[in-house]
């Protein structure tokens, strides 16, 4: 029996030619011109495969997407539209299709692409026997609701109330895929999939993340999280069931699956305020086999970008707007899209901005001038590259993987008599590990200081024979040099409270404040800072880890209250839900709360390096040493008032606040 294709488009040459495309692949095409014809045809027949043009003459495309994804929910649907419409192209992502063709298009991609979703349907829409899918929720009244409608579709359903309890339960469970609510108690839905996202068995576990909130930007949120796919939670639990599925099909299909090779069409994004020159790049590389994605503009690539995955972007980097050096910075700090080859195109030919391009993330840089065989070559060059670091990449994980069951398999036979030889072989790795950790620091550091070290002698001895620009560059080298130097002591430490042996004892916090606040004022005697330390703040807990973490908090609001008048800086203890909370408050610049959750992972600035220099290491140090001592740590503050830290320790001995 052929496959079924529904293909809706108000044009008759593209029915056609599609249709004649289709049914010479072997499939059966059944042609709609509107949206009426096809409502018609889904009530009475089943299809597998749906492509649907966003602009018919009866109605919006999009809006029959939805009717078609909620009747049809085992359907892969492909969308046509023009390349310039990019808002079309993002709402049709978010609204439930399975990938998009630009027109104008080739039948032959067409067809190609349709086989892919078709494939990674077959292989992966029905589920397994017992298959199992968790879903963390701390509303006992929709876990049951989601029980049955899983149970209806033939999924056996694991439940947990809070994101700890669903991570161990992940663990020994090892479900097929995780629904998880935004909002839980403790560790909410965001950071619970950034932690399976880091764990080497759960990393490809698809992850669909709830959420009851209708706050603009929320489904961003969720995707920079690491979530597969975003419900909100008003949504009809049908659709919850249809979204899962359509996530399970991409995982089945996705690049973590298998390796992909050079062979076959590359999506790219080009991004260039000029629709003449987006034509003519456009018209080039279709000619070469390329799906191509237009936007006009950073904004529209950036919003693409965060529901649509592709292969390389041509960035232009004169822009109105967001100028193409800050729309590649963006790209690049973003988990989902740093890892894209990034080739930067300008009509300018100056040597300065070529290291304005290259300094603010991009690949490569390439001259409008330059012939087109050249771009072509350039990118080509880049596609392999991603291609040999993904291959890399696969092989280290299945490495990793093998050897991670290996170790598990070998740990469960012999746990019972084993237990003190495993613990001497634990000991016996952590200390390779550390004295590989100082090798690697002693190798590094001393080319940094070579490199720093003969800048300074070529600045001192021959300063006079070079020019501004050429002492310029010298400077800089310097100083990226020294900023490598303590990005690879703070690593190091960060390295080093994770192994560090705990010595509890009890501790007064306050003693331990002061002396980290004369530090600081001894380096900068000339600021005026205001500066509270509350007595009786006594805990459990190591000394050596705790003066760590006050000297990162209390180092951090000392550097944030440097351009405030009069700065102020507490420390202190307080009460919260029922528990002893110690916090360092400071009226400095404070952030936006909607990055809080962000702010513990390593490499998470919130400033500018001009504004506030810095690793980003620290605050991920501060909730590493916390957490190894029972407790937690959070955050609250408002951008231009000031921010205040938080943290529990799990044995507090006294409590003077009543």
């Amino acid at each position: 029996m052929t496959t079924p294709v529904l293909i809706v488009d108000d044009s008759l040459t593209v029915r056609m030619d599609l249709a004649e495309a289709f049914e010479a692949a072997g499939f059966h095409a059944v042609p709609c011109a509107s949206a009426a014809e096809a409502r018609a045809f889904i009530k009475r027949d089943s299809v597998l495969l749906i492509i649907l043009d966003v602009l018919l003459p009866d109605g919006d495309g999009i809006e029959l997407l939805a009717e078609l994804r909620a009747a049809q929910p085992q359907a892969a649907i492909l969308m046509l539209t023009t390349e310039a419409e990019v808002k079309d192209r993002i709402r049709g992502l978010q609204t439930g299709a399975d990938d998009y063709v630009g027109k104008p298009y080739d039948s032959s991609y067409v067809v190609t692409r349709a086989r892919e979703l078709l494939s990674a349907r077959h292989t992966s829409v029905a589920p397994a026997p017992q298959a199992k899918v968790l879903v963390i929720d701390d509303s006992p009244t929709f876990r049951e609701a989601i029980r049955s409608v899983l149970a209806s579709a033939g999924y056996d359903t694991i439940m947990a109330a809070s994101g700890e309890e669903g991570l161990s339960v992940a663990a020994i469970a090892r479900p097929v895929a995780i629904i998880v609510d935004g909002q839980l108690p403790g560790m909410d839905g965001p950071t619970l999939i950034r932690h399976v996202r880091l764990d080497p068995v759960l990393r490809r576990t698809p992850c669909l993340l709830l959420s009851g909130s209708d706050e603009r930007g929320m489904e961003l949120r969720a995707l920079d999280a690491g979530a597969d796919a975003f419900v909100r939670k008003g949504d009809d639990a049908d659709v919850i069931v249809a979204r899962l599925q359509a996530m399970m099909r991409g995982a089945g299909s996705g690049a973590d699956g298998g390796q992909t090779g050079l062979v076959g069409s590359k999506r790219i994004l080009a991004v260039d305020d000029s629709p003449t020159y987006l034509n003519e790049i456009s018209n080039a590389l279709h000619g070469e086999g390329y799906d191509v994605v237009l936007a006009r503009s950073g904004e529209e690539a950036l919003e693409l970008l965060a529901v649509q995955p592709v292969d390389c972007i041509l960035l232009d980097l004169m822009m109105p707007g967001l100028s193409g050096t800050e729309t590649c910075q963006r790209i690049k700090a973003a988990p989902f899209s740093r890892d894209i080859p990034l080739i930067m195109v300008t009509a300018q030919q100056e040597r300065e901005i070529m290291l304005e391009a290259l300094g603010g993330g991009a690949d490569d840089y390439i001259s409008k001038s330059a012939d087109l065989d050249v771009l072509k070559a350039r990118l080509r060059a880049q596609l392999r590259r991603k291609q040999f670091e993904d291959e890399n990449r696969h092989m280290r994980e299945q490495l990793m993987q093998r050897d991670f069951e290996a170790a598990e398999t070998r740990a469960a036979r012999e746990l019972a008599e084993t237990r003190s030889r495993l613990a001497a072989e634990l000991e016996r790795k952590n200390k390779e590990l550390e004295a590989f950790s100082y090798s690697v620091s002693h190798d590094l550091r001393a080319p940094l200081r070579g490199i720093d070290g003969f800048s300074q002698a070529l600045l001192e001895d021959y300063g006079d024979q070079l020019d501004a620009q050429a002492q310029d560059y010298l400077r800089r080298i310097r100083t990226n040099a020294q900023r490598m130097g303590t990005l690879i002591d703070d690593l190091l430490l960060l390295s080093r409270v994770t192994r560090a042996e705990l010595h509890v004892t009890p501790i007064d916090l306050a003693p331990i404040a002061s002396e980290v606040v004369a530090e600081l004022q001894r380096r900068d005697p000339a600021r005026e800072v205001e500066i509270t330390i509350e007595s009786d703040q006594h805990v459990l807990g190591d000394r050596g880890l705790l003066l760590i973490v006050l000297e990162n908090l209390i180092g951090n609001a000392w550097k944030f209250t440097s351009k405030v008048d009069l700065a102020e800086i507490t420390m202190g203890s307080t009460i919260v839900n029922g528990e002893r909370a110690c916090f360092v408050r400071d009226n400095g610049a404070g952030f936006d709360m909607q990055y809080a959750s962000k702010m513990f992972t390593p490499f998470q600035r919130f400033h500018t390096e001009a504004d506030y220099t810095g690793t980003g290491i620290g605050l991920a140090t501060v909730y590493r040493i916390i957490d190894r001592l029972g407790g937690r740590v959070w955050a609250e503050s408002t951008p231009g008032h000031g921010a205040t830290f938080f943290f529990t320790l799990h044995h507090p001995i006294r409590n003077s606040l009543h």
